[in-house]
């Protein structure tokens, strides 16, 4: 995508959706952007939603050949007696998709940022040999893999739970739409859908760097608010740090609201500090430009999602699950990074990546969700 400044796309949403989130209080402001940060991003990662009208630009269609190489890649691997989590390029080999999954890891880490494959249906596999697919499938993208709480799970299951209050409103287990984020950790994060809801449940993707690059445009006081090191991040702990970063020239953005702002469900503790006007219209200014060019997919069971979790921002819409075991949303999300491909990590957010992808630490692998003893809430959503 070449775009000059803000771009005649990215301008015309900024002045007819972005504009009215934002307050006009900016000549108050200094209109220059934070030491060290450009004008602009010229980047593959700064696209807008309306750059893949065709679905070949963004879907991988696995095909005969590649559906063959995995089931015997996988009987292969299974006469192997190994677990689970150490299944890697090396021992679950696949001649022709191989390269074809290496080059998606570069797309994912320096080109567009995202990738979807798809092709492959559940219900040709059990449980446990639908799982190990994915894992096959997802160390050609990025072999490192994350904890994903300080339980040590790995695998992360998202689906529906209303058998508390807590669990009906924490946005993993939700049904309500929620907003752009990112997760805490992971450079990449990976979905497999096992199933999908009756209605709605869209995966919503956006760029940061084409945030970034609408708000360096038309309102650089925003960026220098998202680049202050006064956030009061309450999750995985209390912490202050930026919104952004530009770290080894790449933008690196990473947030939540709901580590900002907590929810109904999850009331910020009142003795933390709460955000200012100028964050929260920073948040609102991030939701506004991420909604104006935002890529929605339609997700099939059977679908592996990758993006890039430091510049592409995520969100799902709002869905019903039906009466149907087929009709009730169920996705597995993984924390990934890649010791080939992966960015650098700047100092304030290294603690929690050394958590979830340092040596010490236990790791659980559950292939179906868990009781609450086994997974339990914390108090605030990831």
């Amino acid at each position: 995508m070449s775009i000059s400044g803000a771009g005649p796309v990215l301008a015309a949403a900024t002045s007819a959706v972005v504009a009215p989130a934002l307050s006009l209080h900016s000549k108050t402001d200094v209109p220059t952007l934070p030491a060290g940060f450009p004008s602009h991003l010229p980047d593959r990662l700064a696209w807008t939603g309306s750059d893949f009208d065709n679905k070949s630009d963004h879907i991988f269609v696995l095909d005969e050949t590649h559906l063959a190489e995995i089931k015997t890649a996988l009987e292969d691997y299974k006469a192997l007696g190994q677990d689970g989590d150490l299944i890697e390029p090396a021992n679950f080999r696949l001649p022709t998709l191989g390269p074809k999954l290496e080059e998606l890891s570069r797309n994912v880490h320096n080109g567009k940022g995202f990738c979807l494959i798809r092709g492959i249906n559940p219900a040709d596999y059990t449980v446990e040999d639908l799982t190990l697919v994915y894992l096959g499938v997802q160390s050609y993208i990025a072999e490192q893999r994350g904890r994903q709480d300080r339980r040590g799970n790995m695998l992360i299951h998202i689906v529906a739970d209303n058998s508390t209050k807590q669990a009906a409103e924490h946005h993993r287990h939700s049904t309500k739409a929620i907003t752009f984020h990112n997760e805490e950790t992971g450079d990449v994060v990976g979905w497999l859908t096992r199933s999908t809801a009756a209605t709605g449940g869209k995966c919503i993707i956006a760029s940061a760097y084409t945030v970034y690059n609408v708000l360096a445009a038309t309102r650089p006081d925003v960026i220098r608010t998202l680049a202050r090191s006064d956030w009061p991040f309450a999750m995985p702990r209390f912490h202050c740090r930026p919104v952004i970063f530009y770290e080894d020239s790449r933008l690196v953005m990473n947030f939540g609201r709901a580590s900002l702002l907590g929810n109904k469900a999850h009331p910020r503790p009142k003795h933390l500090p709460s955000l200012t006007p100028r964050q929260i219209e920073a948040l609102d200014a991030i939701e506004a430009v991420a909604k104006a060019t935002q890529l929605e997919i339609q997700t099939q069971a059977g679908d592996m999602h990758f993006i890039n979790n430091l510049a592409v921002l995520h969100r799902r819409e709002g869905f019903a699950n039906g009466q149907a075991p087929h009709e009730k949303r169920h996705l597995v999300r993984m924390r990934l990074r890649s010791a080939t491909h992966g960015w650098r990590i700047p100092r304030e957010l290294q603690p929690d990546w050394e958590e979830a992808f340092g040596e010490t630490g236990v790791k659980h692998w559950h292939v179906e969700p868990m009781p609450l003893y086994f997974f339990p809430m914390r108090l605030y959503p990831n």
